[in-house]
């Protein structure tokens, strides 16, 4: 069978694309440089000329995955206008993303510990964050967010979130659906930062 002919950059584009099926469906197990240059009949060659090996593969899948997560956080709290509903909108996207793409939600945390991490992929992983605490900040700016260290109150909101994520793609909320239980810990977080909780957290 012939090779398909790709113009320059297209190729990477869709061996990412490939990649990104392939984890979505079957988890990183089955991923590999040769099967997805197979899918898409094109050489191995000609794949290794965009990713060295499969981690260069699996960093670059990473740098995408936060590239989406990041872009819907910032989507979904942009549609809103107070501190709650922009953290609860934020929250609410991070985990449907993480129930959609439970395989490259895990190959993203896994990518970004890696020895061989990009520096792209360090600077993709940390934006997320960086956007969190500006949220919390300019809650605090607007008199609808407790007074205290906006990172350290960014870091208890992830890891609520983050939380009920892994709880949801591992099945451990016994029956609970995703979105309730993301309703329930968010509608509680909230409360928590607004103003009216009086005792400032600090470092």
């Amino acid at each position: 069978m012939p090779e398909r002919s790709y113009h320059h950059g297209n190729l990477r584009s869709a061996l990412l694309e490939r990649a990104w099926d392939v984890v979505d469906s079957g988890g990183v197990e089955g991923l590999s440089l040769r099967s997805i240059a197979r899918d898409l009949e094109v050489s191995h060659g000609a794949s290794a000329r965009h990713f060295r090996d499969r981690q260069a593969l699996l960093d670059a899948l990473a740098v995408e995955g936060f590239a989406r997560l990041n872009a819907a956080l910032e989507e979904s709290a942009d549609a809103e206008e107070t501190f709650a509903g922009r953290l609860e909108a934020a929250g609410q996207a991070y985990i449907s993303f993480a129930v959609a793409h439970p395989g490259i939600l895990g190959v993203m945390y896994t990518a970004k510990h890696h020895p061989e991490a990009s520096a792209e992929l360090a600077e993709a992983s940390h934006a997320g964050m960086s956007g969190l605490i500006a949220l919390v900040e300019a809650g605090q700016a607007a008199g609808e967010a407790r007074e205290g260290d906006a990172a350290q109150l960014a870091l208890i909101a992830f890891a609520a979130v983050h939380g009920v994520a892994m709880l949801s793609t591992d099945d451990l909320l016994d029956g609970v659906g995703p979105e309730d239980a993301a309703r329930a810990v968010l509608g509680f977080l909230t409360e928590g930062l607004r103003t009216s909780s009086t005792t400032p957290i600090t470092g």
